[in-house]
C-alpha cells in the first residue's frame, strides 16, 4: 500500500506512545492479539488500519482512540 499522511501520522503516534510506555512491538501484538509484523507495518504507515484495530491498540496503550489521531488536520491530502 502506498503511504499517505494519515497512515504515517497514526503510525508515528502509536510508535511514540508505545515507546514512551516501554512496550515492545511484540508485547503490543500480544496485548492486541495482532501479529507483530502488522504492528510494525502500521507504525511505518504502510497499512490502512481498521477502526477496530485502532481501538484495540488504543485500549492496550491505555489512551483514548482520538489520541492516536492527533496531528491529523483537515488540510492533509488523502
Amino acid at each position: 500500500m502506498k503511504k499517505n499522511k494519515y497512515t504515517q501520522i497514526i503510525g508515528q503516534n502509536i510508535r511514540l506512545i508505545r515507546q514512551a510506555k516501554c512496550i515492545s512491538q511484540e508485547q503490543l501484538a500480544d496485548m492486541t492479539e495482532l501479529h507483530r509484523t502488522y504492528i510494525g507495518s502500521v507504525e511505518r504507515g504502510e497499512r490502512n488500519i481498521s477502526i477496530i484495530n485502532l481501538v484495540k491498540i488504543a485500549f492496550s496503550l491505555e489512551v483514548k482512540p482520538a489520541k492516536l489521531l492527533e496531528g491529523i488536520d483537515n488540510d492533509v491530502a488523502i
